[in-house]
């Protein structure tokens, strides 16, 4: 028999002894059940409507709509970079003065050197010869000098007795005039044969010169980093003088850069700079900053200044013409309040932005970039800071030293509170219902 759907149903069946039983009642369960289930769901159903309520139509902290950042200590650094090559700050030349056939060299590359050293020989026998001409030319006047003087004082001597018988009217007058034109052109003769000394004198201190520079010596104490010319060649040192080989003191060395002229003015005598190699590990090298050339060079329409540092080098770690990527810093801070520059906003800018919201686009041709360094370095700016609550409030702060990212904050903030770094991006769009999908581009 099946049971009815009502709450109460009636159960007729017979008892043991075939006596009726009269109607008894049975509690409804599943009826309970459903009913529970319905409490539930209508619970769940309330929270996800309480839930979008709050997502999609509540009003959120200001704060939402902004990329916060949270103030930092750190290091800042503003610098101005550049390329370099390395070369001796000072070096030396070493060519020849005279022609001829380079018959010794004494040193090699890599030679360590002194002031006086001999560094090469260039064969002497043209310059010898030279020399042991002039020589025996200044000998045979010296000797034709002292024949000249002989014959003066006998001059004088005849001279001297002719005047005595002038005196006695025991010779002529023209005796006596003879005489004493044989004496003054005695004298004559002396002069011009010691002029003659002087200008053979001249010439073989010349031809001595000569003969000395066959012999070459280290002008100064170096290095020598570069040999240009062979043993056995003959030099030509009438048109210009040949180099022979390059002396270099390697214990400083200078780096010599090209800044660009939009740089440039950055610079300032004495300032710091540093350098890495292309081999050195990330080491850097440190100097000050001793020259700006004010003579530029122009390499394709680009306008460019060689500035000039020295740095030591005394365990000969750095080498001629390394390359070197240099940086001129321009502004430094260490264990610095640090925000981004885009949290910057011009001293006097007022709340406005904050009251505005996040920034929308604007149409027309773009604004100029104006360089943050320019705008705020050392200068009055505001900031817009998150409070616990969410809401945001505009503070005045002092800037010190600004890059292109970061900004140093002198006043005006502590670590660890936050500021709006900028508009919050929209999220992107879901494509509309029944749109195709986007292809890939066809390759």
């Amino acid at each position: 028999m099946l049971a009815a759907t009502h709450p109460m149903s009636l159960d007729t069946r017979a008892a043991p002894d075939g006596t009726a039983v009269g109607p008894r009642t049975r509690p409804a369960a599943p009826r309970a059940r459903r009913l529970l289930a319905l409490a539930a769901g209508a619970l769940v159903l309330a929270a996800a409507l309480w839930w979008g309520w709050q997502s999609w139509f509540a009003a959120g902290a200001p704060a939402d709509a902004y990329l916060t950042a949270t103030v930092q200590r750190g290091e800042l650094e503003d610098t101005v970079t550049a390329t370099g090559t390395l070369q001796p700050r000072d070096y030396v030349d070493v060519g020849t003065q005279v022609s001829g056939q380079l018959r010794k060299i004494h040193v090699a590359i890599g030679s360590t050197v002194r002031q006086g050293d001999l560094l090469a020989e260039i064969d002497p026998t043209v310059f010898q010869a030279r020399v042991d001409a002039a020589q025996a030319q200044l000998a045979n006047l010296r000797a034709q000098l002292a024949d000249r003087e002989a014959q003066r004082t006998l001059a004088e001597q005849q001279f001297r007795r002719q005047q005595s018988l002038a005196r006695e009217d025991a010779t002529s007058a023209e005796a006596v005039q003879t005489a004493e034109a044989t004496l003054q052109s005695a004298i004559a003769q002396i002069a011009a044969l010691r002029a003659q000394i002087r200008q053979v004198e001249s010439t073989l201190r010349g031809d001595q010169a000569n003969l000395g520079y066959t012999r070459i010596y280290a002008p100064m104490s170096g290095t020598v980093v570069s040999l240009t010319a062979k043993q056995g060649q003959t030099l030509n040192a009438n048109q210009q003088a040949p180099i022979i080989l390059r002396i270099a003191d390697l214990s400083t060395m200078t780096v010599q850069t090209q800044v660009s002229e939009a740089d440039v003015s950055k610079l300032r005598l004495g300032m710091d700079v540093y350098f890495t190699t292309l081999g050195g590990q990330g080491r850097r090298y440190y100097g000050k900053l001793r020259q700006v050339n004010p003579t530029p060079t122009v390499t394709n329409n680009v306008v460019l200044y060689d500035a000039l540092f020295d740095v030591p080098n005394p365990g000969g770690e750095l080498m001629t013409q390394m390359t070197a990527q240099v940086f001129f810093i321009v502004a430094a801070a260490k264990d610095a309040l640090l925000v981004p520059v885009a949290a910057l906003q011009p001293a006097g800018a007022g709340d406005a932005g904050a009251k505005r919201g996040p920034a929308k686009a604007q149409s027309g041709p773009p604004a100029v970039a104006v360089d943050p360094r320019l705008r705020f370095a050392n200068q009055p700016a505001t900031v817009r800071v998150v409070r616990d609550d969410g809401t945001i409030e505009e503070r005045p702060v002092q800037v010190g030293a600004v890059t292109r990212v970061a900004a140093q904050i002198l006043a005006g903030l502590e670590p660890g509170e936050k500021v709006v770094a900028g508009p919050r991006p929209a999220p992107p769009r879901a494509p509309a219902a029944g749109s195709p999908p986007k292809m890939p581009p066809r390759i």
